[in-house]
């Protein structure tokens, strides 16, 4: 899909030709800067009781006599936040996206001119309204013919706009690589997969990527990572995907994602209702892949890697069991408590692991923990660091993607539930603040390293009639990402 800028002509809003024309609305009545003949039937739309200027309300014109484009719909974007426009516009291609529309342009009307930020969120939002999976579904309705959307803008503007769509371009194709890799069912997204998908972006941007096996983690000593691995038949992949866009002198960004393609809960097993959902356990490290794509295709000046440990966790003969202990890279030993604790025991390796590049700072990103979506339910992610200045970075990379996180504590006295009496630590502590302790575990093996956890259990995908994975945090890390790289 082609997003572009397109100024006005003498004629307004009505003289934009295109398959359907968007018009954004603020305020809470009809705009003055909106003219005739869209405005007479929004209007008569608001009199009679068909439109109301709230967040998201739309109205649908066929026709109207007049107007080049052939589809007009109206959205109110309520107070014109971000947020609220991007809602608008998600709402508004509710009925284009599955008809005959194949141009389509978008403008404002009562809320102020456009900006880069307002231009990246309509490409978020287009993206998310027109995404469709269908890998493994044939009977899936047709894609959406939208082939371009069209900003329209004042002449002055339309650089500084450009720049912004681009962005939202970016960040949008490293979303939806991350919902294409997380909505795959667990037979066909695994380990493997997700090491070829690593390669395939190296071949596409231009990204140095390094595939470890079990041999390669045995001869380095990751037992924590093996200890999960060993109930399951699926190969155990370790990715390293490098972006270096920045001088070999500059320390690199480090982001490390849990890659767990299917999680039964191992010997502690789940229960079985909504365990299909646990092919999503990998969002972590789908989210790793979509910000290395965003990042490189913008050709960022910073130096990105991407740290991957991938594998099943699966009951069986050869299975960890609760109460084994094992001994992580780092030399620290643990005690598992609970087999379905399992996706630190893969992180505390990988962090350990990125110590050998010396980074300016590491960021994990994993489908933790149930408490987090307790304790955050499902619009913010939870956001763990003892570093105030990055924590703060990350929760303003978050705000301005649209993203957005919270930070949770890391008091010590959180540390003492992890106390065991056969290990140097136990991999769980009690149900209470459980994705606290779960960060608390992973802080353990950070050593100097300036590091902050992401718990995103609660926001990486959806259930219900909506189901299917979101492609979060990848706006918030490719914001991120790029404010270290200006």
């Amino acid at each position: 899909m082609d997003f572009k800028t397109q100024v006005a002509g003498s004629a307004g809003l009505a003289g934009v030709a295109a398959d359907a024309l968007v018009v954004l609305v603020g305020g809470q009545a009809v705009p003055e800067d909106l003219a005739t003949p869209l405005a007479d039937v929004l209007s008569t739309a608001a009199k009679d009781g068909d439109f109301a200027f709230k967040a998201g309300h739309t109205l649908y014109a066929h026709r109207v006599a007049g107007a080049k484009a052939a589809r007009v719909v109206f959205v109110s974007t309520g107070d014109g936040s971000g947020k609220n426009l991007r809602k608008a516009m998600v709402a508004a291609m509710a009925p284009l996206k599955a008809g005959g529309t194949k141009t389509l342009a978008v403008a404002l009307a009562g809320a102020g001119a456009w900006s880069a930020a307002a231009a990246e969120a309509l490409v978020g939002a287009v993206a998310e309204a027109t995404y469709l999976y269908r890998e493994t579904k044939p009977s899936a309705a047709p894609a959406s013919k939208l082939a371009t959307v069209s900003l329209v803008c004042a002449k002055g503007d339309a650089a500084v706009l450009a720049a912004g769509l681009r962005r939202g371009e970016a960040v949008a194709a490293g979303s939806n690589l991350a919902r294409e890799c997380a909505n795959r069912p667990g037979n066909h997204c695994t380990p493997s997969f997700l090491a070829e998908q690593a390669k395939k972006l190296g071949k596409e941007h231009g990204l140095k990527v390094e595939v470890l096996d079990r041999k390669d983690c045995e001869k380095l000593g990751m037992g924590s990572f093996l200890a999960v691995a060993q109930g399951s038949d699926e190969p155990l992949k370790f990715i390293v995907a490098r972006w270096n866009g920045a001088g070999k002198a500059d320390a690199p960004v480090v982001l490390v994602g849990k890659g767990i393609t299917f999680d039964t809960g191992g010997i502690s097993l789940k229960p079985a209702a909504e365990m299909d959902e646990m092919k999503y356990d990998m969002g972590g490290a789908a989210s790793v892949l979509g910000t290395l794509k965003a990042v490189a295709s913008m050709k960022a000046k910073v130096n990105l890697i991407g740290i991957i440990p991938s594998c099943e966790n699966m009951p069986g003969g050869r299975a960890v069991k609760p109460g084994d202990v094992v001994k992580s890279l780092s030399g620290q030993t643990i005690e598992v408590l609970n087999t379905d604790a399992e996706g630190r025991l893969i992180l505390c390796d990988a962090l350990t692991y990125a110590e050998r590049f010396k980074p300016a700072v590491v960021i994990d990103i994993a489908t933790l923990t149930g408490a987090c979506v307790i304790a955050l339910g499902h619009h913010r992610s939870g956001l763990f660091s003892p570093d105030d200045a990055l924590a703060a970075e990350l929760l303003a990379a978050g705000e301005l993607a649209l993203d957005p996180a919270w930070r949770m504590p890391l008091d010590d006295e959180y540390d003492e539930a992890l106390k065991s009496h056969y290990a140097d630590m136990g991999n769980v502590g009690g149900r209470a603040g459980g994705s606290i302790t779960a960060a608390m575990f992973l802080k353990r093996f950070t050593g100097k390293l300036n590091w902050a956890h992401l718990d995103i259990a609660g926001t990486a995908w959806k259930s219900g009639q909506a189901k299917g994975a979101t492609g979060r945090p990848v706006p918030l890390l490719t914001h991120f990402v790029l404010a270290r790289a200006s």
